[in-house]
């Protein structure tokens, strides 16, 4: 644990704002806690309210609870649209795994449209309020994805759970990329980065849509994962470490999987400028919300 800890070494957060989505358990809790302690407001925004009034409960200072579905537009536009005052950190956190085929209140498949779409619009509707960063939260396993499925993006033919979680990873990166790009093109001072947590216990790996890959994902859980705080620290290294524009952090060690944070590589489709420039604009004519700087 001293290695890990000394690897992230936090700023003073007093006065600053964080938003955190899916911030009511796993790692978006414990990087709560974290970004807490440092004396952030952190404002967990949460599906279900309740659950994130308990979490809040573990989480230091004065945080706040509130309502967002990422898998509804209405949720998202009805967040940002109540919200006054800056942002130092946007942390796309909240994510769904390789759960049964499904759709969101849109239409979208479930996967593509919480993980990727849902936070693309949660985004643009708040980046007028961002003054710091926003983190968005990537896999290793964007690497199962050899691109965007721009032809079938919500998967209606030959959909697999891993297939869209891959895709909607591979979203998140492609994501981060363009906005910074567009960023840089605005003059902006706001950075976008991504981190993954390699391979981290939580309940995620819990919800996947097959019983024989829960059970292994369970079984990986107890032998070779790390712990849910240490599954946060490449987020908190994106959000408050010297790092570059669009930069990858994830864990130090065993493949990726586990270890101190540092920067991760990305595979090549996730550093493709086209796709993402194509990914930006099919995502705005899905959700309705645009780059607004």
């Amino acid at each position: 644990m001293g290695m890990q800890t000394k690897a992230v070494s936090l700023p003073d957060l007093t006065g600053r704002t964080v938003v955190i989505t899916g911030a009511n358990s796993g790692l978006g809790l414990e990087t709560a806690r974290m970004l807490g302690a440092r004396g952030a407001h952190v404002v967990l925004a949460v599906r279900n309210e309740a659950k994130g009034r308990e979490a809040a409960r573990e989480v230091p200072g004065d945080p706040e609870v509130r309502r967002l579905d990422l898998g509804d537009l209405k949720s998202v536009r009805a967040f940002a649209e109540a919200w006054t005052g800056d942002i130092e950190l946007l942390i796309n956190n909240a994510g769904v795994m390789a759960v049964a085929e499904g759709r969101t209140a849109d239409g979208f498949e479930i996967q593509f449209g919480v993980n990727h779409l849902g936070h693309f619009a949660l985004t643009n509707l708040l980046l007028e309020h961002v003054t710091g960063r926003v983190v968005t939260l990537s896999s290793g396993l964007h690497r199962m994805a050899t691109g965007i499925d721009f032809e079938d993006v919500h998967l209606e033919q030959g959909y697999t759970p891993y297939r869209a979680y891959g895709q909607s990873k591979l979203a998140n990166l492609l994501f981060t990329l363009e906005l910074q790009r567009r960023l840089d093109e605005a003059g902006s001072r706001v950075l976008s980065v991504a981190a993954h947590p390699g391979y981290a216990a939580t309940n995620l790996q819990s919800h996947g849509a097959d019983p024989f890959s829960r059970k292994v994902a369970m079984l990986g859980n107890d032998v070779i994962a790390q712990s849910a705080w240490a599954g946060a620290l490449p987020t908190v290294f994106a959000a408050t470490q010297e790092i570059e524009g669009a930069g990858y952090a994830g864990p130090g060690g065993l493949f990726g999987m586990r270890g101190a944070p540092t920067y991760s590589k990305r595979s090549a489709a996730a550093n493709d400028p086209v796709a993402a420039e194509r990914l930006w604009e099919l995502s705005e004519e899905l959700t309705g919300a645009s780059f607004p700087l």
